[in-house]
């Protein structure tokens, strides 16, 4: 695929699973056949293992899903339905993908008080992160770019187009559109009758069923953000039918040359500026890849008390945060829930 739709770099899971060149093993004695498939995608790189009960190759399929998640939503993609948005125009009609990603993202933007922001896109492209043009930015020109700013500024109508208060307000689903990628190549993959399977994009990962060829639950490493080998873990976790997500700056940041504080790569919507880095990653385990996916990103930007009340307050959630504490010490932040699956 040549058109990708481009992230930024993420802070990554490292699969416990060895994913090379697209090949296939039956388990001997079992009619069970190990199929993957890998390859470049969305500005990252995907690893799919499933199992069938005879050698089979989707990579027509998959290079397929991929094709339209970037045809919707890819911003460095000028004649995608995103894009098209993006420069005014009001009567195209969005695809279900686009319909199914800006309902998920109005629903966690509500339930992070507006940390999660798909319109913070003119933001992101004044700072530097994004398809559009840098600019020199100061307190009165980021005040201004605001005015861009709020999903409360932007509405799905009844006919499908996108109605925008501000012809400028400029959208970015990268934070969530990776994870949604996940969730419909599993679904793909479902429609098939493959009912156990590994899909992971850029670090990001749905687990279904079991590892067939171990005969065990998928497992999953968490990298530790204090070390720059991103082949070491921190700990491993155990899933079945479940997505997980992270995020993390411990690679993105700069540091104040004056008060010394360190700021990283994650955009504060509410004020528009790059946030204080006392969250260094965040892994969220729930039902599906793009919620997983949403909710990363966002505790990377909230205050980590707030993010424990969304946590607290969403049942399906699971989280496993890594964070500063007033004395420059990292700790963890981790729910019950994501302590069972941890691997002892």
């Amino acid at each position: 695929m040549t058109d990708l739709l481009k992230f930024r770099i993420p802070f990554l899971a490292f699969v416990l699973v060895f994913f090379t060149v697209v090949s296939c093993k039956n388990n001997e004695g079992s009619g069970i056949v190990e199929n993957r498939n890998n390859g470049p995608a969305l500005g990252t790189s995907y690893s799919i293992i499933y199992f069938s009960n005879k050698k089979v190759d989707y990579q027509e399929e998959i290079d397929s899903v991929f094709k339209v998640i970037n045809s919707s939503m890819s911003t460095y993609i000028p004649t995608s339905d995103i894009s098209k948005i993006n420069k005014g125009d009001s009567i195209l009609q969005v695809d279900h993908m686009f319909k199914d990603v800006f309902n998920l993202s109005k629903e966690i933007n509500v339930k992070t008080d507006g940390y999660f922001d798909p319109t913070v896109g003119t933001l992101v492209n004044a700072w530097g992160f994004g398809p559009g043009e840098q600019i020199e930015l100061d307190s009165s020109k980021v005040d201004s770019l605001l005015e861009y700013v709020g999903f409360g500024k932007v509405e799905l109508t009844n006919a499908g187009t996108i109605k925008k208060t501000k012809p400028s307000i400029f959208f970015d689903f990268n934070a969530i559109a990776k994870g949604y990628s996940i969730d419909r190549l599993a679904v793909m993959l479902e429609k098939k009758g493959i009912t156990d399977y590994l899909v992971e994009v850029g670090g990001e990962i749905y687990a279904k069923g079991e590892n067939l060829s171990k005969h065990k639950k998928w497992v999953v490493g968490i990298n530790d953000p204090l070390i720059e080998d991103r082949t070491q873990y921190k700990d491993a976790v155990e899933l079945k039918d479940v997505a997980m997500a992270s995020s993390g700056n411990y690679r993105h940041f700069r540091v104040d040359p004056v008060t010394k504080e360190k700021y990283v790569h994650t955009l504060d919507p509410k004020t528009g500026y790059t946030k204080n880095a006392k969250v260094l990653a965040a892994t969220i385990i729930t039902d599906n890849c793009a919620k997983a996916d949403g909710y990363a990103t966002s505790f990377m930007a909230m205050d980590l008390e707030d993010s424990k009340k969304v946590i607290e307050n969403d049942s399906s959630l699971e989280a496993y945060i890594v964070y500063l504490d007033a004395n420059g010490e990292a700790k963890d932040y981790i729910t019950d829930g994501f302590k069972k699956l941890i691997l002892k």
